[in-house]
């Protein structure tokens, strides 16, 4: 009887430490992938910030030039202004299919990558490049 009653006691450690285990695990995945998607959003917005400038400098560029063309500069920048609300529009109309699905994809997608998945990326990548 008492040596049923240690090895009750040995499984109950064994599965307490299991459980333990596992939860440590459950925290260290979430840890990981929470880290892998903050720092792609990281990379995008600081690409985004970038490109963001660069037109901002282009756009002011050809508001200028237009407005020299035209011997009116405030007309150059409404014209240019123009084209970006017909821009925004087309964005707001086609903002699911543009925007929201691929970046729900996206998110997922690395949300949903397994360790294994990641290393056999990580090997095909640096074997092509």
């Amino acid at each position: 009887m008492e040596n049923i009653a240690t090895n009750l006691g040995k499984l109950y450690d064994k599965a307490e430490q299991y459980s333990r285990t596992s939860l440590e695990l459950i925290k260290l995945n979430a840890i990981d992938k929470s880290s892998d998607v903050i720092s792609s959003l990281a990379v995008v917005l600081t690409l985004t910030l970038v490109v963001a400038i660069f037109t901002l400098f282009i756009n002011i560029g050809l508001a200028l030039l237009i407005g020299k063309i035209l011997a009116n500069y405030a007309i150059g920048f409404f014209i240019v202004s123009g084209f970006y609300v017909f821009v925004g529009i087309l964005i707001y109309v086609f903002r699911k299919s543009l925007i929201k699905v691929p970046i729900d994809n996206i998110v997922v997608g690395k949300l949903l990558k397994t360790k294994d998945e990641n290393f056999y990326e990580e090997t095909i990548n640096n074997s092509n490049g």
